[in-house]
């Protein structure tokens, strides 16, 4: 995974796992005792309280992880170095944008895991983001060709892994994790290099010029004449959900 080679260096610091986030991903898991964690980065989210092996292809990110972090295997979501059915589930928190082939990974999930696949993933059902809408339309490009939405994929879980639960995830407005819609009502926090640095999305765009609109407006007072109303909400739902199949079951 060249691309968090080359901007996950600040990753553990910038992205830090916000606990409400964390205890829905650990509600999602449900009993299961031991799990494999894909494209898990510096160990964000990975349960406490239960055996975790963790996959990762950067080694930019696993050198990142914690000396308390679970033992993490190099490798890529598409090719698991784990047997066949030899944890109770797999998980994977916002990287399966990132696979090369996300039909081939899902299959790898259902062939690992006994009992269930969970994923914390974007759909683009809602309404767009002001940040991606009237200053980086290119993101929200990019991002409707990666990420299917919520038809398509409940689609796709269904064939190649079984029954499946979509749950919003609601992002609080001081959310700890700084992926991209993290800092919603928080608009100046974008214009932070530090903070853009840890989104992947940034670094495949010329963020210029929408910075310079985002800082304009900021200043003449212009995105709270737009955006005003989301400073009284304490959460948002922005697309993110919290995707659970379990292994095989069908809907009759």
């Amino acid at each position: 995974m060249a691309l968090y080679d080359d901007i996950g260096r600040g990753y553990a610091g910038l992205r830090r796992p916000d606990h409400r986030i964390a205890a829905a991903i650990d509600a999602a898991l449900g009993d299961a005792a031991s799990v494999v964690n894909i494209g898990a980065g510096t160990g964000s989210y990975e349960p406490k309280n239960r055996i975790v092996l963790a996959v990762e292809p950067s080694d930019v990110m696993i050198r990142q992880r914690p000396a308390d972090a679970a033992p993490c295997l190099r490798g890529s979501a598409e090719a698991l170095p784990l047997e066949t059915a030899s944890v109770d589930a797999a998980m994977a928190v916002l990287s399966a944008h990132h696979w090369t082939d996300m039909a081939r990974g899902l299959a790898e999930m259902a062939r690992v895991a006994r009992r269930r696949a969970v994923l914390l993933t974007w759909v683009p059902d809602r309404p767009q983001f002001w940040l991606t809408e009237d200053y980086f339309p290119e993101i929200a490009a990019y991002d409707r060709r990666v990420f299917p939405d919520s038809t398509a994929l409940v689609a796709m879980l269904e064939r190649t892994i079984g029954r499946v639960h979509l749950e919003p995830v609601p992002i609080p407005h001081d959310c700890t994790d700084g992926f991209l819609c993290a800092y919603w009502r928080r608009p100046e926090s974008y214009l932070s290099a530090d903070v853009r640095s840890a989104m992947s999305s940034f670094a495949r765009i010329d963020a210029e010029a929408g910075l310079a609109r985002l800082r304009a407006d900021l200043s003449s007072g212009r995105w709270a004449e737009r955006n005003g109303h989301l400073l009284a909400l304490d959460a948002l739902d922005l697309g993110y959900r919290i995707v659970s199949c379990d292994i095989g079951a069908r809907d009759s």
